[in-house]
């Protein structure tokens, strides 16, 4: 079992409507994080396109998951030799537009598309669909590799098991803790935060990672698009709660190595997920988890 995986998260301002330039610069990401060891980068939400495009654009720069540019993707993972996680705008058999996170291994096989389950404020609500959501079997917005549908997809890489949020999905607690009752050893968080919430590193993501013995990798933006201004402050934070890594305000590839180890010795320390009451408190995969009393 590999003990260590080493992260890399590139914070980079938006180009929007830029395809193109966005792959270039996956590619210059790719092979810095290739040079530093790392074995997965993970880039902000959106980050294919921009995250401000408006409604019109947004469904003319939409591919299906396994579209043209996701081929390229999967080409730049090979060439490195690096995973990568990147947002994107999804179109899929129906015509309808998400928010999408999608992982390709370092051998270019596409291992998970999750679409973002939360929507955050009038810019998501105008250039996304609402997704589908049955009460069983979950949202329709995780489907793995193997196309399975789920609200807290989970998928084993590299004897790690990887969970994925996109940005105000991890506001919620219980996306995470669906995620760590799911078997995620961390959770991967592209996102687009503005510089205005900056509660959410500095408290929420703590929280989040504590209350859940997992790690959390944090994504962000930096810079401006036409409408946002946007933190950075791209984070590693440790199962403990405490930061592992962390990016000032501007452009930058964050480097941080994680360790089974420390995992195993904080979720002995912290036993919440253990200790918890599981018949006062139903799964994530239980038909009466999140159904309205």
């Amino acid at each position: 079992m590999s003990s260590i995986l080493r992260l890399a998260l590139g914070q980079v301002p938006p180009r929007t409507g830029a395809k193109v330039e966005n792959l270039h610069t996956m590619d210059e990401l790719a092979a810095a994080a290739s040079d530093a060891g790392a074995d997965v980068l993970i880039l902000p939400e959106m980050f294919l396109t921009g995250y401000v495009l408006g409604r019109a654009q947004t469904v003319a720069l939409a591919e299906f998951a396994n579209g043209p540019s996701a081929q390229k993707v999967a080409a730049i993972a090979r060439d490195h030799q690096v995973a990568i996680i990147y947002g994107y705008p999804e179109e899929d058999d129906a015509g309808r537009i998400f928010n999408t996170v999608g992982f390709t291994d370092s051998d270019g096989v596409r291992m998970l598309d999750y679409r973002k389950l939360h929507y955050f404020g009038d810019v998501d609500r105008e250039q996304f669909d609402t997704q589908p959501v049955d009460p069983v079997q979950g949202s329709t917005g995780g489907a793995t590799g193997e196309g399975q549908l789920s609200a807290c997809p989970v998928v084993p890489w590299r004897e790690w098991r990887l969970g994925v949020a996109i940005c105000y999905d991890i506001e919620f607690p219980e996306v995470a803790r669906g995620l760590a009752l799911h078997g995620a050893d961390i959770i991967c968080v592209p996102t687009a935060n503005m510089a205005a919430y900056d509660h959410v590193q500095q408290i929420l993501l703590p929280a989040r990672a504590l209350e859940n013995q997992v790690y959390l990798a944090y994504a962000n933006y930096c810079g401006e698009d036409s409408r946002f201004r946007y933190g950075g402050l791209s984070c590693v934070i440790g199962p403990d709660g405490a930061v592992q890594s962390r990016a000032g305000r501007e452009e930058e590839l964050v480097i941080c190595e994680i360790s089974r180890e420390t995992l195993a010795a904080s979720r002995l320390q912290n036993p919440y997920l253990r200790d918890r009451r599981f018949d006062l408190h139903p799964r994530p995969d239980d038909p009466d988890w999140g159904a309205p009393s």
